[in-house]
């Protein structure tokens, strides 16, 4: 397996870009756009400064310590409009999960989220070999479960009481995957609902 390092990915009209510091402003403001801070089961930030910075440190730090590899994403407008990760990364199977993503009002529904995932699942079984990619979601969260259902991942189960919610609130969380045989059935159907977007 590669090492797993910083790396921009491109194509279909979004650029995944390693986050950083310099994208604190852009993204306090893009958390603001539908108000996605204030749902209880997103990983956003909120629209402060204070916050914003704690997001990425903790991004940051994950990165360093080789579990993370977190995310800025810009459209080909040049507009930043969220942000997405590797996260629990297991070099020794390997496996690693595809999460804490939000995006701005103005770019759900769209091509935005099919792309980058397609750039993150390509570089994941294509360059750093994985065995598995999964995916983690709120079961209040009917909006992510069907993103991910739409992709072919399998929803392998669901851990009960696993987490919290921002308010405190316990959380069953829907378990999905989609493992490297599963890869090429899965690229084909991604590069099909992309197919009018320019690579």
């Amino acid at each position: 397996m590669s090492d797993i390092a910083p790396v921009t990915l491109r194509g279909w009209g979004v650029t995944l870009e390693p986050l950083g510091h310099d994208y604190a402003n852009a993204l306090m403001q893009a958390v603001q756009d539908g108000d996605i801070y204030a749902l209880n089961f997103t990983n956003a930030p909120d629209p402060t400064p204070e916050a914003v910075k704690k997001y990425i440190d903790k991004a940051l730090a994950g990165q360093a310590n080789g579990s993370m590899l977190p995310f800025a994403v810009r459209t080909a407008d040049n507009d930043i409009v969220g942000s997405t990760r590797y996260y629990e990364i297991e070099s020794n199977v390997p496996t690693l999960c595809i999460g804490h993503t939000w995006y701005a009002a103005r770019v759900q529904r769209t091509h935005v989220n099919t792309a980058c995932k397609r750039l993150l699942l390509g570089h994941a079984f294509e360059h750093l070999a994985m065995a598995a990619v999964y995916f983690h979601t709120s079961h209040l969260n009917a909006r992510s479960q069907a993103a991910i259902e739409r992709l072919g991942a399998t929803r392998d189960g669901i851990i009960r009481n696993h987490k919290r919610h921002r308010d405190g609130a316990l959380r069953d969380t829907f378990w999905y995957s989609i493992t490297a045989a599963d890869w090429p059935r899965i690229r084909d159907g991604l590069d099909a609902k992309l197919s009018n977007i320019p690579r």
